[in-house]
């Protein structure tokens, strides 16, 4: 049993396909449920997140929502001849552990696509290396928008660096603004004082919030930035107390973000902070024990357990019996595996019923062409990779938990 376990036959290879005989899990990689014993190919999926660390909840919901939807699409048998595997990878958060892990992926030729990472910085230190090898990711949080248009992208001048990378969470552009307009005219603060992390996400994040806060005819009470994996903020706290913000606004993680909150509260100011989707989550209320209500957080997309798309994910992930709940982006990971096994689905039909020899380079051609009804809405990409599905959440803490305040499509 144990030489069946580890052992992946190459049967055939002829012209314009490659066939395997799939006969269990190999090294690391789990075969997420399927018990087919005949011919078939196997694909393996690999996901990155931060699967130890103060983040790893949310990678962990990350890493259960993938295995969720091939545990299902090996179950429904959605690709005929085609079993699914996943190879996950631990990036610690950190961008060159995720470098070091994009070449692990590109080097097993068993990837065919990669959901992930978490992080937009981490995200930018393995794109090139995806592209380079024509391997498609998809992320289901990375919010950056130099990630799918480019560096001068503010300028107006937008350019797809990379044409494998894909994601379904909407960018920042949408979400800094969107927390903008609610935090000026739903919320009527008219003064904020602006925190980020110095981090890829959350210095963009900022910049975007507080650029259209401007235009809405709201007024930047001061600005400060913070180092990640710090847990003293006094002196910023301080700062704002002084400044006479009716408000905070923070671009970074929720570990940071549920800190300062606490410490600015703790010096006096009792005043809201709103951040994005990196701060919605538990961990953000409970990382100090200064009372978080009325704090408030933006978030891609509507309420996945409000959602009646999302019903049939919410049961099976429950009867799955996970550890960690699928958290703040496990609707978004389900969907970006599930376009890797439609498009897939697409390169195998193309092709007489078998994987191409260039799947990869097909996998990433179909995912530009995939359009189904997904666990978050309807799941598209437009010519930059983006997610064609632009609706957010406001979030506040209200007795001690995350409630939906406001959902919206947004429009230009």
């Amino acid at each position: 049993m144990q030489r069946r376990s580890l052992l992946i036959l190459i049967t055939a290879l002829t012209t314009g396909s490659l066939t395997l005989t799939a006969c269990g899990s190999r090294g690391g990689k789990s075969d997420n449920g399927s018990s087919d014993t005949g011919k078939q190919t196997t694909v393996v999926i690999g996901v990155d997140g931060p699967m130890t660390g103060s983040l790893s909840p949310v990678g962990q919901g990350i890493k259960n929502s993938v295995d969720l939807a091939v545990r299902t699409a090996n179950k429904n048998k959605e690709v005929k001849g085609v079993t699914f595997s996943t190879e996950v990878l631990d990036d610690q958060a950190v961008p060159g552990t995720g470098q070091q892990n994009a070449a692990k992926l590109v080097a097993d030729q068993g990837v065919l696509g990669v959901v992930g990472p978490l992080n937009s910085g981490v995200s930018q230190s393995m794109q090139g290396v995806f592209a380079k090898a024509g391997l498609a990711q998809v992320s289901p949080s990375n919010t950056n928008p130099a990630l799918s248009q480019g560096n001068n992208w503010a300028k107006g001048e937008k350019k797809r660096p990379f044409a494998t990378y894909f994601r379904t969470a909407t960018t920042d552009i949408i979400q800094g603004r969107f927390a903008a307009q609610y935090l000026f005219k739903d919320a009527h603060k008219k003064k904020v004082f602006v925190v980020d992390d110095k981090q890829a996400y959350g210095a963009g994040i900022a910049t975007i919030f507080a650029d259209e806060f401007r235009k809405q005819g709201g007024e930047i009470a001061g600005t400060d930035h913070l180092t990640v994996k710090e847990t003293d903020f006094s002196s910023i706290a301080e700062k704002i107390k002084n400044s006479g913000a009716d408000s905070v606004y923070f671009g970074g993680q929720f570990p940071e973000g549920g800190l300062l909150s606490g410490q600015v509260k703790k010096a006096g100011a009792h005043i809201p902070l709103m951040g994005g989707d990196a701060i919605y989550d538990p961990g953000f209320i409970h990382a100090s024990g200064e009372n978080k209500d009325g704090d408030l957080a933006t978030s891609v997309g509507y309420p996945v357990d409000q959602l009646d798309s999302a019903k049939t994910f919410v049961k099976n992930y429950k009867d799955a019996g996970y550890k960690d709940p699928y958290a703040a982006y496990g609707g978004y990971a389900y969907d970006a595996a599930w376009a890797l096994v439609q498009a897939v689905k697409q390169a195998v039909g193309d092709n007489d019923g078998k994987l191409p020899a260039d799947a990869r380079g097909k996998i990433v051609d179909a995912l530009s062409k995939v359009s189904f009804d997904g666990v978050t809405g309807h799941v598209s990409f437009d010519q930059y990779g983006d997610n064609t599905n632009k609706q957010l959440t406001v979030y506040q803490v209200t007795d001690g938990v995350w409630k939906s305040l406001k959902s919206a499509t947004f429009k230009d």
